[in-house]
């Protein structure tokens, strides 16, 4: 068993690695993607950051992690952070992992054929219990987005979009195109 500490000193030996810790054990993600999970993790960051404050809120791209106290952290494919959670992180004399340990507005995993169960059977609960407020897996395949929004009395929800324009909850304001998302809207 691995603690945060050793885990975040082998992530920062092996940047291009991308690690994550799962209960301890330490597990690279895999960086090889296809085509549409790549195309719908960039069409999404593309509309966050085109629609979202700077001042506010960082869009980050599997690179930043999100950290839950049974010895895990993921990194998530998108995620959106508020400024303040980054300012907390800066000014320490060592260097230190991007990890964000308190809930998020949005986290985000694309399905892709190597890590879809991985994401959906461990991955998924832990955001939950980390108490995110938005948390989509988008499938680029089946074109469909599945969105869990945290509710005020601790539950979430869950919704399967397949078409039209969803207005993120945890982000007012903030809207997208699921057309748009898989690169279709053009065609």
């Amino acid at each position: 068993m691995v603690h945060a500490e050793t885990y975040e000193q082998l992530a920062l030996a092996e940047p291009e690695a991308l690690w994550e810790l799962d209960h301890g054990r330490p597990r690279r993600k895999p960086t090889d993607m296809t085509f549409e999970h790549s195309l719908a993790q960039h069409q999404l960051a593309s509309e966050l950051f085109r629609q979202l404050d700077p001042r506010q809120f960082m869009v980050r791209i599997n690179s930043a992690r999100a950290e839950r106290p049974t010895e895990s952290v993921y990194i998530p494919d998108v995620l959106v952070v508020p400024v303040s959670m980054v300012i907390e992180g800066l000014g320490h004399e060592t260097p230190r992992l991007e990890i964000y340990r308190g809930p998020l507005p949005l986290v985000v995993e694309v399905w892709s054929p190597s890590t879809g169960a991985y994401d959906v059977d461990t991955k998924l609960p832990e955001y939950q219990q980390r108490v995110d407020l938005e948390i989509w897996r988008v499938h680029p395949y089946e074109r469909t987005v599945t969105i869990w929004h945290h509710r005020p009395d601790g539950t979430y929800t869950q919704t399967i979009v397949r078409e039209g324009v969803v207005e993120l909850t945890a982000l007012p304001g903030v809207s997208i195109d699921i057309a748009k998302l898989f690169g279709i809207s053009d065609r």
